[in-house]
């Protein structure tokens, strides 16, 4: 059986990541290519469906989900995680399993976040109704040597063209 791949699409609260990955997986279709999106938000509606978003919580959550991504590779899928994994270590742990792995860094400064914030995550963190938001409360640790940046300023299509672009250069497609 063919190895799938994953591309692990990360970044701050708000900074586009849905987007580019829902993006990325139309363009991928138009190929013939079919990949699966693990989203957190869907994911915690099943593995932690009264999320506390704590550092512990967090813990099992990302270790679960970079485990589903090597098991859904392992088995030919294609996967694209639009997870913030906030630690790095989380999506370190991912890329040491899947061999055929890379990591999209959503760059994007929090004040743009924060004007974004299409769940009001920034806003309950501001009240204190949110404890953990990474960028507010948690730190977000950029990746270290991302295979691709985008920046969120820029037009989505256009990022995805660009994203294409890189993960055929990578030989993911």
């Amino acid at each position: 059986m063919i190895q799938g791949w994953a591309i692990w699409v990360t970044g701050l609260p708000a900074s586009g990541k849905s987007t580019i990955s829902n993006l990325l997986k139309e363009r991928l279709a138009e190929e013939g290519i079919n990949a699966q999106i693990l989203e957190t938000d869907e994911i915690r509606r099943v593995l932690t469906p009264n999320p506390t978003y704590s550092p512990e919580e967090r813990e099992v959550f990302y270790t679960g989900l970079a485990y589903i991504g090597w098991l859904l590779t392992a088995n030919g899928a294609n996967v694209i995680y639009d997870a913030t994994a906030n630690r790095r270590r989380w999506r370190d742990y991912a890329r040491a399993r899947i061999p055929r792995f890379i990591e999209v860094y959503m760059d994007c400064p929090l004040e743009i976040c924060k004007t974004r914030d299409p769940k009001g995550i920034y806003r309950q963190a501001a009240t204190g109704r949110a404890r953990f938001v990474p960028g507010a409360q948690q730190e977000y640790e950029s990746p270290i040597a991302p295979e691709v940046i985008l920046d969120c300023r820029e037009d989505p299509k256009r990022l995805t063209d660009q994203l294409m672009e890189e993960i055929r250069q990578l030989g993911l497609i």
